[in-house]
């Protein structure tokens, strides 16, 4: 079986899934950076596939963006203009072509962490 990434936002504010978000997948390579996918959460907060299914797996850099700013206004929590936070990059390596990366945000109005899940 080879590998494939997963993600999921999570609203640590209001202690829910986020659903609604757009998230776009790049492929980096130096400073050149191609869009492979783009997606959306669902209710769960998930994306309905993979974002990179197993066909398109491959080794390297990729960064993965959150466009979390309508998601914060939808739900009153930040009226601020602009955003603290709008579009969140985390940019990752994968170094395992056969292993499944999960890459979850964790979101709030004025910070998010990310790692490695499972």
């Amino acid at each position: 079986m080879a590998g494939y990434l997963t993600t999921h936002v999570l609203d640590t504010a209001r202690g829910c899934p986020a659903q609604g978000i757009q998230i776009a997948l790049y492929r980096v390579s130096g400073n050149s950076h191609k869009k492979i996918a783009t997606v959306e959460t669902n209710a769960d907060g998930r994306t309905d596939g993979p974002i990179l299914p197993e066909a398109k797996f491959t080794t390297g850099t990729y960064e993965l963006i959150f466009f979390c700013g309508d998601y914060l206004r939808a739900t009153g929590q930040s009226t601020d203009d602009p955003l603290f936070l709008d579009q969140i990059p985390i940019r990752f390596g994968v170094n395992d072509g056969e292993a499944h990366y999960h890459v979850p945000l964790l979101l709030s109005p004025y910070g998010y962490s990310t790692y490695r899940g499972s």
